[in-house]
């Protein structure tokens, strides 16, 4: 798991993640823009659970609140 916080700014990002015998932690500062964050779908949740695919889009500078995703199959859970 990869724990991601954003500062208040939304320009700085920094990602905490456990390397077996340690944690190691991955910072991020913009000099123009800010991080995108998708909409939570509860008003006011202080966490987001986001997909490998769009942490790599998020640091791409790619805005996740316009990316339309197209219908999947999926395994029906028992």
């Amino acid at each position: 798991h990869l724990f991601v916080f954003r500062s208040r700014g939304s320009d700085r990002l920094k990602i905490l993640l456990w390397d077996r015998d340690g944690f190691a932690i991955y910072y991020k500062r913009l000099e123009q823009g800010t991080f995108r964050f998708p909409r939570s779908e509860s008003a006011g949740a202080a966490s987001l659970e986001i997909k490998p695919s769009e942490l790599a889009m998020l640091l791409e500078g790619i805005d996740l609140r316009s990316v339309k995703r197209r219908p999947r199959f999926t395994l029906q859970k028992k």
